[in-house]
């Protein structure tokens, strides 16, 4: 913009004149709301600009072809047709011409010019007066430039073109020296058209409702000011004009009005590309608020929720990453999991149990839709990460989706991840299921227990300084913790704790005995039948998931070391950093692994996997005598 200032006042500094491109947003339209009176001057505008684009885009192709030297033909130009019953106002347009001609060049010349033809186009709306003037100088530019095509094979066009003085700016030294200011007027030309088409799209779009298209209160606001940078291009292109037909040394400089609406342009387009936005939007909202009142079919609604007319996507399945088509939904119920792209793995690791359990049934289907305002590379790539994490499906469209507004309104979404239940004819069973998903799995209860009751001691003391830390809290997270085999005064309840630990004998003999291998779970068993005798172990589960388990050693070296990793629980979610920190102490550790296996239990493996690492376990036998009738042995 700076550089428009210097070029425009160049011409008036020194003189002492009015800048044009000084003049602020503001000043310019003080002025020239003075001229306005009302728009109860109705004629067919649409027709009038027809006639002139038709005009200037095949006479500005001639002026290449003469001044460049190119062979541009015309046929490939659109031929717009207006209406046959259209009658230009000629008068109006032969008045505007003559207030227009003959100028000497300078901006504040070109602006009382131009505030002279608003105050005679007072009555006419704003895009009435930008066409009306630029018609006026399609006049008089389509005919000079038909004239020089034309003179030499026709005696009337030559005598006529004599008059208009075609034959002095065709002579090769007069446009030899006047060839950059005929390419800068023909320039300008277009930037014009530009501007005023621009500006028309905008007239057309203004019958929508600004309650739903509120960007359209600022383009419509601006129009004024834009027609007015029109006009004043206009006068300046004429007097160029002008000064070329005479040969005259002294023209108008047009490169900055070129400048100026080359920037208006710019700022047009970008408004028209908001205002269709908002009106799809706006349509889609209303489609979907029609469609909802009375849902057939959940592919029809998700489609209506999803994409803007006919661009349907296929959906990426989670499992195996690869686009499936979206009929997988027909005739399911669909949970849409939405969210912004800030989301945790926790946010994720919440939704699997129930992944998991639908799945086996097929009657259900989960679709993750992230809303994203405005996508970017980057933002395509954190999508691309996260979607990796997850099992089930999701909606892979790198545009706003067409429901947006209808899920922010409707279903209330703020940012935070939400999933909305369907049925399959699309009816909305729950508005948010997110909230008792997280009252059932965001629970995490901590067993715990052990031969040491200092150690009992100290991991009641910060298990409760981690479940009352304001992190967690915040992270709405709650942590039960349930000691077993303590009674309420602090003494051992035998009863609980060997049914406990029977249990879990029970379970490993029973998985020992049906498998070769073990596997996941059984490892997770023999992993806690090693802290029978030990001073201190934990188990932390999640509803009905066991998360982790440890010795008392690690575990208590986790819960000691909470402000080193609590800072990353909204980050990477509570579990995954715990699991995460666990690990990282129980490498520096080396706490043997030690499992006493009932002689009773029939079949003893040969060998067995440590639960800790993949090694193979050392085989021991002891013998044990607890004073008691009926001695017994056992291996370990």
């Amino acid at each position: 913009m700076a550089s428009l200032v210097r070029l425009g006042s160049s011409q008036q500094t020194n003189k002492g004149g009015l800048s044009l491109f000084t003049l602020s947003d503001h000043e310019i339209l003080n002025q020239i709301y003075t001229t306005h009176v009302h728009d109860d001057e109705k004629f067919d505008v649409e027709s009038l600009f027809i006639i002139v684009e038709n005009i200037l885009k095949r006479a500005t192709v001639v002026v290449d072809n003469i001044v460049l030297g190119t062979q541009a033909t015309v046929e490939h130009l659109e031929e717009k047709i207006p209406k046959a019953s259209f009658s230009p106002p000629i008068c109006t347009l032969k008045n505007i011409s003559c207030e227009m001609q003959c100028k000497a060049p300078g901006e504040e010349i070109v602006h009382k010019t131009a505030l002279s033809i608003l105050s005679k186009l007072s009555n006419y709306s704003w895009d009435a007066k930008a066409v009306l003037t630029l018609a006026a100088f399609a006049l008089d530019y389509g005919e000079f430039w038909l004239l020089a095509q034309i003179q030499s094979s026709d005696q009337l066009a030559k005598s006529v073109g004599t008059l208009k003085r075609v034959p002095i700016l065709l002579k090769r030294p007069t446009l030899q020296k006047h060839k950059q200011a005929l390419i800068e007027l023909n320039n300008v030309i277009k930037a014009t058209l530009e501007v005023i088409e621009c500006i028309f799209e905008l007239e057309k779009l203004s019958n929508h409702d600004i309650k739903d298209v509120p960007a359209l209160s600022t383009g419509m606001e601006h129009i004024p000011v834009d027609v007015y940078w029109a006009i004043v291009t206009v006068v300046a292109s004429t007097t160029q004009l002008c000064c070329l037909i005479n040969d005259e040394e002294k023209k108008p400089e047009l490169s900055p009005f070129s400048q100026k609406l080359n920037i208006i342009v710019t700022k047009l387009k970008r408004q028209i590309t908001i205002i269709r936005q908002q009106i799809e939007e706006t349509e889609a909202y209303w489609k979907l608020v029609k469609v909802f009142r009375t849902p057939t079919e959940i592919m029809e609604v998700f489609k209506g929720l999803i994409y803007t007319k006919d661009s349907v996507q296929p959906l990426i399945d989670g499992s195996t990453k690869k686009p499936v088509n979206i009929d997988v939904l027909k005739k399911k119920n669909v949970l849409l999991f939405i969210s912004s792209l800030d989301i945790t793995e926790e946010d994720i690791s919440i939704l699997r149990p129930i992944h998991d359990t639908i799945k086996k049934e097929d009657q259900y289907k989960i679709v993750w839709i992230p809303i994203v305002e405005q996508w970017t590379e980057e933002l395509q790539k954190k999508f691309e990460i996260l979607r990796s994490k997850m099992p089930w499906y999701a909606v892979q469209y790198y545009s706003p989706i067409a429901g947006i507004r209808f899920i922010k309104e409707k279903w209330h979404f703020k940012g935070k991840p939400t999933v909305v239940v369907l049925n399959h004819q699309g009816k909305v069973e729950c508005e948010n299921a997110m909230h008792m998903i997280r009252i059932k799995d965001q629970k995490y209860i901590f067993f715990y227990g052990g031969k040491d009751n200092e150690w009992i001691t100290q991991f009641t003391k910060r298990a409760t300084a981690l479940a009352n830390d304001p992190v967690i809290k915040e992270a709405r997270i709650s942590i039960e913790l349930l000691c077993v085999g303590k009674g309420t005064k602090g003494e051992d309840n035998v009863g609980i704790l060997g049914r406990f630990w029977t249990g879990i004998e029970s379970l490993f003999i029973s998985k020992t005995q049906r498998k070769t291998e073990a596997d996941a779970v059984s490892l997770e068993i023999q992993k806690l039948l090693s802290y029978k005798n030990e001073s201190g172990w934990a188990v932390l589960s999640k509803g009905s998931t066991v998360v982790l388990s440890g010795h008392g050693t690690t575990i208590l070296k986790v819960l000691e070391d909470l402000d080193k990793w609590k800072e990353h629980v909204r980050e990477k979610g509570f579990e995954v950093i715990f699991r995460e920190y666990h690990n990282k102490v129980l490498h520096t550790a080396h706490i043997c692994c030690r499992i006493d296996i009932p002689n009773t239990s029939g079949k003893i493996p040969e060998n067995m996997k440590c639960p800790d690492c993949p090694r193979i376990m050392e085989t021991y036998i002891s013998f044990k005598c607890c004073h008691i009738d009926g001695t017994t042995n056992g291996l370990h």
